[in-house]
């Protein structure tokens, strides 16, 4: 097939898998189809996107069906409802492999979502009463500088800045409502990004010298995507 039937075909892949939001996935694969990340006009590079996005695909299948086997066991014994960690893991933004993920990658991702969050329409005022409109103003401002804290540190965010973006992320939430309600349609793609950030920034960081996997910023950070339901699917 032409290159670009193979490139749109590629695109209707991503469309329907997409660990990270379509956007996301994509940048992701464009930037570890290294060294000519030009997939409309890359033949190999083409190639090499779909062998990754394959190779994940493989993953998350696998994944699921231990998950589901899991699920039979322990519905038999009587728990109806999986743990709080399963519930996160399955719906938040993560990309499945056998090796830990591409840090180009997941900085790609995080740096086309934060153009995208900074070129997308803010909250109507008349959506929200002065004082929300101050502290809608105050965590895009706070949601804004922990991305671009993330990018200038190459994938990597300390225990403060992860802290940081935990605590926005619990205040964006905050000002959500059940139902519909003309203000989540922002906030819900806000609260995206902020998983999307956090996912980054946890995969990217490496081994504490203590041996642990994490740092207490990032234990932070998922403390609150593991106690809400994260809005899906990704954009």
């Amino acid at each position: 097939m032409p290159v670009a039937r193979r490139h749109t075909a590629l695109r209707c892949a991503v469309g329907h898998y997409r660990p990270l939001g379509f956007n996301a996935t994509w940048a992701y694969l464009a930037a570890t189809a290294c060294p000519a990340p030009d997939l409309r006009r890359d033949p190999a590079a083409l190639l090499r996107a779909l062998e990754t996005l394959e190779a994940s695909r493989a993953v998350q299948l696998y994944e699921r069906e231990e998950f589901a086997a899991r699920r039979r066991t322990e519905k038999a014994a009587g728990r109806r409802t999986p743990c709080a960690a399963d519930a996160a893991r399955l719906r938040g933004p993560r990309w499945p492999s056998e090796t830990a993920p591409s840090r180009l990658g997941l900085i790609a991702a995080v740096a086309d979502r934060h153009a995208a969050f900074r070129r997308s329409p803010y909250p109507d005022e008349s959506l929200s009463y002065d004082a929300q409109v101050r502290q809608l103003a105050d965590l895009h401002a706070r949601l804004d500088a922990c991305a671009s804290s993330y990018l200038k540190a190459l994938g990597r965010l300390d225990g403060p800045a992860a802290e940081e973006l935990a605590a926005t992320a619990q205040g964006i939430l905050s000002l959500t409502r059940p139902g519909y309600a003309p203000l989540n349609m922002y906030l819900l793609s806000w609260l995206a990004f902020s998983d999307l950030l956090a996912y980054a920034a946890e995969a990217s960081r490496g081994p504490e010298p203590d041996g642990s996997a994490a740092a207490s910023g990032d234990a932070a950070v998922f403390a609150v995507s593991a106690t809400r339901h994260p809005p899906s699917p990704y954009s």
